[in-house]
């Protein structure tokens, strides 16, 4: 297989999907075909095959857009070696792409069926991967079904009356269920369980595109379903799936070893030896439980801050160079900086025609998220713009110091806007008086109620003073970022976990054996992608030990 690297298009027409089989599509095939015949000197009638690798966009000379491809050859005939040799081209290497293997059963037999504790990304695809394999896992979530759960959210955004068992945070699919639906990642690939992950979710009903685009989306409105899918493949071959079943505890050996031996939960004990633990970031109560009990866990930096909302239109003219391109989709961005005082600020979910969410989990707390549909076609751009923060911030050495620091940060988000999210300018936010909704200026894309008011005494004066010297940064990177209408929500506080469910090196509780801390609330993920891909780790990590025992009693006991 020859791949070829930096394959340059000029963009122009409507937007293209290369798997969507449209006449444009055939169009851009037939174009790709043609300009990799042309790099590797050959006729375009010796090309068998081409799969597209990655596709991403080159502005740098906005408004002039490229598309750029990397793209997989086979040919008819023809040694590979020898065709790139004699094209002089240094953008082709032949490459043998890896291929994802599920590792071979353990000798050892398993006695209970697996136990996965929460039905985000980390918990359902260790859930799907054991199944698929013969384990039969029982899935256990504390929140509801996806269908219910998309009604209970519609309501308490239309009320304000928040369902503490199912909301943003609490029921299947986790938080990524309500939020852009990203799902690139920074974790390196060379097991191949990113595609693994991105394989499953086509699978399930997931846009084929994902497989190539660098900045890969799906959209909260998809991502339901395809989380239903993934369930019903976890029932269909063997495991069970019980909802609003939340675990309370740990059953432990009464011996001198400290090994699990179940849980019990508010549906009664599940037993089992072997317990994955992919709680989500919110499972404050969850932790607060682990910790009497002694699992082993540890305080960990994390970050703050308020969500911002542009149009989108003007992210489009800094990014695009136009505010509306037809051929291009509404444009992303990044920014980072360190400030003076050393804290690192930068965005974070950014959600191109997106939505600012309520995304509260806990009564008299209030806490807000980005969220997209697939077509990313609200009036406004979001992001978090947030700020560092470190155990040393906390006030407190204690493994749940950082919770306490986020529930502060909520309590008085919910006071400011009495409920509501509270929402300001960024010229009040600045100058520290708010006057309210101007006419003309931007309005907000916010799922929930919400309410003008003093957002600019919500944050700790250092936490305020580095956003606001991030925002002038930004401003200079991106036009228009720091304007006076520039919306400012908060708080945006779940970020990431607050703390570490420490494991060794066989992804264990370093003092629980049998207990598999995993994904985003046990601190080893940091979004959809990478949580999926520690849930598919620890998934071979319990198969490479264990084969599927005979009978293998499991459930509800």
């Amino acid at each position: 297989m020859i791949r070829i690297n930096q394959i340059k298009i000029k963009n122009q027409g409507k937007q293209k999907d290369y798997h969507n089989g449209s006449i444009e599509t055939k169009e851009l095939e037939k174009q790709l075909t043609g300009v990799s015949a042309r790099l590797l000197k050959t006729d375009p009638s010796q090309i068998r095959s081409l799969h597209v690798v990655r596709h991403s966009i080159d502005a740098r000379k906005k408004p002039e857009i490229y598309d750029i491809y990397v793209a997989d050859i086979e040919l008819k005939n023809g040694n590979e070696e020898e065709v790139i040799r004699r094209s002089h081209n240094h953008q082709a290497v032949v490459v043998r792409p890896a291929v994802y293997h599920f590792p071979q059963s353990g000798i050892l037999e398993m006695k209970h069926r697996p136990v996965v504790i929460g039905a985000g990304p980390a918990g359902l695809f260790c859930a799907y991967q054991l199944a698929m394999h013969g384990y039969r896992p029982v899935l256990l979530e504390r929140g509801r079904d996806v269908e219910q759960r998309q009604a209970d959210v519609a309501k308490f955004w239309e009320t304000g009356v928040l369902d503490t068992t199912s909301n943003v945070q609490f029921g299947e699919g986790g938080a990524g269920t309500f939020s852009d639906g990203k799902l690139n990642t920074l974790v390196k690939d060379k097991d191949g369980r990113g595609k693994e992950a991105l394989r499953i979710f086509v699978e399930a009903g997931a846009p084929e595109d994902i497989q190539y685009e660098s900045k890969p989306h799906i959209g909260t409105d998809i991502l339901t379903g395809v989380v239903k899918q993934i369930r019903q493949d976890i029932i269909s071959h063997g495991g069970e799936v019980h909802f609003e079943t939340q675990v309370t505890g740990l059953l432990l050996a009464e011996n001198e070893e400290r090994r699990i031996c179940g849980v019990h939960t508010s549906k009664g004990d599940f037993l089992s030896d072997t317990v994955v633990l992919a709680i989500g970031h919110s499972a404050r109560d969850t932790f607060e439980q682990l910790l009497k009990q002694q699992v082993h866990m540890e305080p960990k930096a994390f970050a703050v801050g308020l969500r911002v909302e542009h149009p989108q239109k003007t992210i489009n003219l800094s990014q695009y160079g136009m505010e509306d391109p037809e051929s291009l989709p509404p444009s992303p961005y990044k920014v980072a900086v360190t400030t003076s005082s050393g804290r690192g600020v930068y965005s974070f979910c950014m959600c191109p025609g997106g939505y600012v969410v309520n995304a509260s989990s806990e009564n008299g707390r209030l806490a807000v998220n980005g969220m997209s549909y697939h077509a990313r076609n609200s009036h406004n751009a979001n992001s978090a713009i947030i700020v560092s923060v470190t155990p040393q911030d906390f006030g407190s050495d204690e493994p749940l110091a950082g919770v306490e620091f986020q529930r502060k940060l909520e309590e008085k988000a919910y006071q400011i806007g009495q409920g509501n999210v509270p929402v300001e300018y960024y010229e009040d936010f600045r100058k520290g008086h708010n006057e309210g909704k101007r006419d003309g200026w931007n309005t907000p894309c916010i799922k929930g109620r919400y309410v003008f008011a003093d957002v600019h005494e919500l944050l700790p004066d250092f936490l305020k003073s580095a956003l606001i010297e991030g925002m002038a940064h930004f401003g200079h990177m991106i036009h228009g970022f720091d304007a006076p209408d520039t919306l400012m929500d908060g708080i945006e506080s779940r970020t990431s976990s607050p703390v570490r469910i420490t494991r060794g090196d066989d992804f264990e509780s370093v003092n629980t054996s049998g207990l598999y801390p995993c994904g985003e609330g046990a601190g080893y993920a940091g979004g959809i992608m990478s949580a999926a891909m520690d849930g598919i780790r620890v998934a071979e990590i319990i198969a490479e030990k264990y084969r599927p025992g005979t009978g293998m009693p499991g459930g509800r006991e």
